[in-house]
């Protein structure tokens, strides 16, 4: 990607179903759970580079004993400095008496991270700090085993005061104003009620104090206490928890916004963020995965019964589209062939861009995440070029020669490994003349291989602000003297805030909004954004279910064509030779590549949830008021 968008947090869950016992014997290992959780993690690392966290709940532990354990980490390589100071625990034992890495009783009683049941996490931070507090796993602790609650999730509320306000009108006094601690605090608060219910029921059944807690775990209805939590939720989420004594969930919001898979065999659960890394860690057919419903939590028992119930009613799926055009990894066997088809369906807006001339066209890609939607543009113009190839035969008559024939025949789309980036490259200096020379830099282009005469086309996963191709790339690639530059973007322009989990939070980041401003005030109707500004102001103190998107008329005058001419102008940078043009994906393309993940509102403003249409109508607000911050 050419412009750095933070990424999504990713989740891992491993329940071992069997005693640890099981898992040394047939494994040879104490740490069947935990290696395969650093797969998961390790695997999902593209989620999460500010931070991640691990917690392990032991079951069945005596009263005294140290039962949850969590470590978490903000450090520059944050999981395997997680899994240095847990392998450690285990190199000590092994120079100390290696034998006992044999005994399950005695490892589950002495060593952390022993224990049953384990949730991983990985931060991507869109909100509050990167400090370690930020990291996830949270941990609510209680005396009572059936209160503690471990909470880690993929997700971001557009709600959050709303929620804030409730549970101070509860009674509670929360001790910080974000999602993540008013979601934890919520589920908390109920967990605590189905805590006192049972309790009371059992004690005036006449149960001894001491068989009451066993009575209470057994009993515990995690639905029903994800349903009330849940209930006035609005955003994406896929929202794992672990209670003290054995249960765990995990959550998904109810039009499917974020994603979560899980396994299941007579070992073990697992739930991940990602399908194909369930597939790698547990080399298992992709037909054995699950992905959660919408609205559903999957709930695992801590007598190991395993369940998927309703907990909100799910809502038309919008899955997020932007999964399947960059975050989630290519190898996943439904997001390879949707991002060939990505690539595949620019192919007329590129040939429109080189007017049809393949023979005096380079094809190449930036970054190496783009290259699978490459492939499926390459595999589009190669169709149109052996329709051109068909033609020109036909157009030899009846009795063409074998070496007319073998020249229309070795006819190829030119392709090029235009450029390579230089990894070991820093841009360490801040002063701005001399960093933008640095960060021009940044890639190696490979000389000779692209003519005076040519248009060098360059496919990209999608373009959010654009500034990395003004700053550095678009001069990178003028080096190489073509006649016409061609930026393809996989992905349809990105017009609108996400406020969901993605770290795209301002209108004016977005080259695409930007261009829409300018034609505005070139064509003399900044009208309009004086319009849209009061009809947002207007909506300020409306439920969030009467709000709308009133920002869609900042792009209504115009085509997508006109907003795509007018971002190629503002992209192309001062003295560049070449000729610059920026071409988007269509939305009729980005459906027709990805039918089962309609959630298109960085593109079209359809919001899923109606807190969105409330954040996309602050943004504007911001904007307007000259407001340098997030709106949610």
């Amino acid at each position: 990607m050419s412009d750095a968008i933070k990424h999504e947090c990713g989740i891992a869950l491993v329940r071992l179903l069997k005693p640890l016992d099981y898992y040394i014997k047939k494994y040879g290992t104490a740490t069947y759970g935990l290696d395969k959780m650093y797969l998961l993690m390790e695997k999902q690392h593209n989620r999460g580079q500010d931070g991640a966290g691990i917690a392990n709940i032991k079951f069945d532990v005596a009263p005294g004993e140290r039962y949850i354990s969590r470590y978490r980490s903000n450090d520059s390589q944050p999981i395997k400095d997680i899994f240095e100071k847990i392998n450690q625990k285990f190199e000590d034992v092994y120079h100390d008496n290696p034998i006992l890495l044999k005994d399950a009783n005695w490892l589950k009683k002495n060593v952390a991270f022993t224990g049953e049941l384990s949730l991983g996490h990985l931060r991507y931070g869109t909100f509050g700090g990167t400090s370690i507090e930020y990291c996830h796993p949270f941990l609510r602790e209680n005396n009572w085993m059936t209160k503690n609650l471990v909470v880690a999730g993929n997700f971001n509320l557009t709600n959050v005061d709303e929620l804030f306000d409730l549970l101070v009108e509860i009674g509670q006094h929360p001790k910080r104003k974000s999602d993540t601690v008013t979601v934890m605090e919520k589920i908390g608060h109920f967990l605590d009620e189905g805590n006192s219910v049972l309790f009371n029921k059992f004690k005036a059944e006449g149960h001894p104090r001491q068989d009451i807690s066993k009575l209470i775990a057994r009993d515990l209805d995690l639905q029903k206490i994800l349903t009330k939590s849940a209930e006035d939720w609005d955003g994406g989420y896929a929202m794992a928890g672990l209670l003290g004594h054995g249960d765990a969930f995990v959550l998904r919001d109810p039009s499917g916004i974020r994603p979560a898979f899980y396994y299941q065999d007579d070992e073990v659960v697992v739930v991940a963020s990602e399908r194909p890394v369930i597939q790698t860690a547990f080399n298992v057919p992709i037909d054995t995965i699950n992905e959660i419903k919408p609205g559903h939590a999957l709930i695992i028992k801590k007598d190991g019964n395993v369940s998927e119930k309703q907990v909100r009613e799910p809502l038309e799926k919008k899955a997020c589209s932007f999964e399947r055009i960059y975050f989630s990894r290519g190898s996943d066997q439904d997001i390879y062939k949707e991002r060939k088809q990505l690539g595949r369906n620019v192919v007329p807006q590129v040939l429109k861009a080189v007017d049809n001339d393949l023979k005096n066209s380079v094809f190449s890609f930036i970054p190496n995440t783009a290259e699978i939607s490459f492939y499926g543009m390459m595999k589009g113009l190669q169709e149109t070029l052996n329709n051109i190839k068909l033609e020109k035969i036909k157009a030899l008559g009846s009795n063409p020669s074998d070496e007319d024939i073998q020249k229309i025949l070795a006819l190829r789309n030119r392709v090029e490994k235009i450029a390579i980036k230089d990894a070991k490259l820093r841009t360490f200096i801040t002063q701005d003349n001399s960093r933008n020379d640095l960060v021009a830099h940044v890639y190696d282009v490979t000389y000779g291989s692209v003519y005076p005469t040519d248009n060098l086309v360059i496919i990209d996963d999608s373009i959010v602000r654009g500034t990395t191709l003004k700053q550095s790339i678009l001069r990178i690639l003028d080096r190489l003297n073509p006649k016409k530059i061609v930026v393809v973007s996989s992905a349809p322009q990105i017009r609108y805030p996400d406020c969901y989990g993605i770290d795209m939070a301002k209108l004016s980041d977005f080259i695409a909004f930007q261009a829409a401003i300018a034609l505005l005030k070139e064509q003399g109707k900044e009208n309009i954004i004086e319009e849209t500004y009061q009809k947002c102001k207007l909506q300020e103190n409306l439920p969030k279910e009467e709000v709308v998107n009133h920002v869609r008329a900042i792009y209504a005058p115009f085509t997508a064509e006109e907003v795509s001419k007018k971002i190629s102008e503002l992209l192309t940078p001062e003295n560049i030779n070449a000729e610059v043009e920026i071409v988007y994906q269509s939305i009729e393309g980005l459906h027709n590549a990805c039918p089962d993940h309609k959630g298109d509102w960085y593109f079209t403003g359809n919001y899923p949830t109606p807190g969105g249409n409330r954040v996309i109508n602050r943004a504007f607000i911001y904007y307007v008021e000259g407001i340098d911050k997030r709106a949610y």
